[in-house]
């Protein structure tokens, strides 16, 4: 039952895509020759582009959605080195000088933001702010500890205090300056139009479906058979369109979280804050059109494997009622990002025999500096042919700590939820539906997923994920359908909204 004292938006849409206004493009339809096609229209596939045409390649930039409806589209766009407690886990897995790669390669991303907003003179609502990570509990302050001893070790400039700006007790936070915030849809907007008048090539609302050609020439097939034939290909899309046998589906896991934005009652102290505690809070401010915001975000969880969304935003809205009073939410909506095996992304050819299609992907929900950085890494391999990071992004990667036990235990939790999905059977039929509700229903004698709108019509489809065969599960929140194997996304309707899975559900009759 949904909690009808509930400020909650009734429908979700992010705040960033309601606040901006970004071009339309057309979709594909005609066989195209480019020297670079890149495949995907979040931060990573529209930095990729804009790099490589600002070196005289010709590129064209393709996306199966709008551009920036994905992860950038519905992010909180924190542009930080600081990603959760990430450093102390690589120092063991990647060794000190790994672990500083990673650091100096973030920072690269956000160096090249905050100066390409200042050049361009950029109105995204960029401002510099403090990233703070702060632990609630003796035990998450025993990792933050030795977070501060891995800061130390790579160099990692940063203040240790005991006491926030916000109220909410603390053992002890880490606190890196001099980091930022903006809008990023209205900074992808200006590289767009730059894009648009050196001759970039933007088409939305295509799915590329396969690869064919040659190693040094592919060639890209659309969903209504048209081609790009190039040299090069990005794949900037989460789990990358293209497998090629990388097996990426059995390498990465998908992760929800949920984020609202509200005006409050208390003023904002400045900063962005994270919890190193379960379950997790995010916190930030925004401000556009006059109209000033908190961001609160937090409450992940594996994609598919949390059965009342809808009670996870009113756990942030409790949050945020507590901390700040809230007088209107003005927008609530969710996110999915990939999780690698050693949390390092995925940055370089996708496999030894595709060298040259690139890969770009598991950013771990730090997009903003890490989707950045990957587009200047691939663009210097794609025109340089070489970069100083490769060994340390290359997908080709494998650590035997934590890679084996990592491998095996995502790969058990995926055999768990197939086994699971198939032996499950619905004690409810359509006619138990109530308006706007969704759940697995025996239909013809058989399960299906049904999900009845808010007008009382009734949406029927085949629960086997088009993927590999899980079942899928209804999100409440976001009235999906959500695989929680492989992380694939389905609208009511059936409709592909995220991967790995590239064909809709069946849709399905009563009799």
């Amino acid at each position: 039952m949904k909690n009808t004292n509930s400020k909650l938006p009734r429908f979700p849409e992010p705040y960033w895509r309601d606040t901006s206004n970004l071009p339309a493009f057309p979709k594909l339809s005609k066989h195209i020759t480019v020297d670079a096609a890149v495949v995907g229209g979040g931060i990573t596939g529209i930095t990729s582009a804009y790099l490589l045409a600002k070196e005289g390649l010709k590129v064209a930039l393709i996306d199966s959605d709008c551009l920036l409806n994905g992860t950038t589209g519905h992010t909180t766009a924190k542009v930080t080195i600081q990603h959760d407690l990430i450093y102390h886990e690589l120092i063991q897995h990647a060794g000190t000088d790994g672990a500083k790669h990673y650091y100096e390669a973030n920072q690269a991303g956000l160096d090249f933001i905050r100066n390409t907003v200042k050049e361009k003179n950029i109105p995204c609502d960029f401002s510099n702010q403090d990233a703070v990570l702060y632990a609630v509990s003796d035990e998450s302050l025993d990792k933050l500890l030795k977070e501060k001893d891995a800061y130390d070790a790579i160099g990692i400039p940063y203040e240790f205090i005991e006491k926030l700006s916000l109220n909410i007790d603390i053992k002890g936070a880490l606190v890196v300056k001099n980091q930022a915030q903006f809008h990023p849809l209205n900074y992808l907007h200006a590289l767009l139009e730059e894009m648009l008048q050196s001759g970039v090539q933007i088409y939305e609302n295509t799915a590329i479906i396969d690869v064919k050609g040659t190693k040094e020439e592919p060639v890209l097939l659309s969903n209504e058979g048209f081609e790009v034939t190039c040299e090069h290909v990005i794949a900037a899309t989460h789990f990358p369109f293209y497998d090629g046998n990388g097996f990426y589906f059995a390498r990465m896991y998908a992760d929800r979280s949920y984020v609202i934005s509200a005006k409050t009652s208390k003023p904002y102290p400045g900063g962005m804050y994270l919890s190193v505690d379960e379950p997790k809070r995010s916190l930030r401010s925004a401000s556009s059109s006059g109209q000033d915001v908190v961001l609160i975000g937090g409450e992940g969880h594996k994609a598919g494997q949390e059965k009342d969304t809808h009670k996870l935003y009113e756990k942030l809205e409790g949050f945020g009622e507590e901390i700040f009073g809230l007088e209107e939410i003005t927008h609530r909506w969710s996110a999915q990002d990939l999780f690698t095996l050693d949390k390092i992304p995925y940055i370089g050819p996708l496999t030894s025999s595709n060298p040259n299609i690139y890969a770009a992907t598991g950013f771990h929900k730090w997009g903003m500096t890490n989707g950045t950085f990957a587009a200047h890494m691939l663009r210097d391999l794609i025109v340089k042919k070489e970069s100083r990071y490769f060994d340390l992004f290359t997908p080709s990667r494998f650590h035997s700590d934590p890679g084996v036990k990592e491998f095996l235990k995502a790969n058990a939790d995926v055999a768990k939820h197939l086994i699971a999905g198939k032996i499950k059977r619905p004690s409810k039929t359509p006619d138990d539906l109530h308006a706007d509700e969704g759940c697995a229903v025996m239909v013809n004698g058989k399960k299906a997923g049904g999900y009845k709108d808010e007008h009382g019509v009734l949406h029927l489809v085949d629960m086997t994920c088009t993927h590999l065969g899980c079942e899928v599960e209804w999100n409440s929140g976001d009235r999906s359908w959500d695989c929680p194997c492989h992380g694939s996304r389905f609208s009511y309707k059936g409709d592909v909204i995220e991967g790995p899975a590239d064909k809709p559900l069946k849709m399905i009759k009563e009799e």
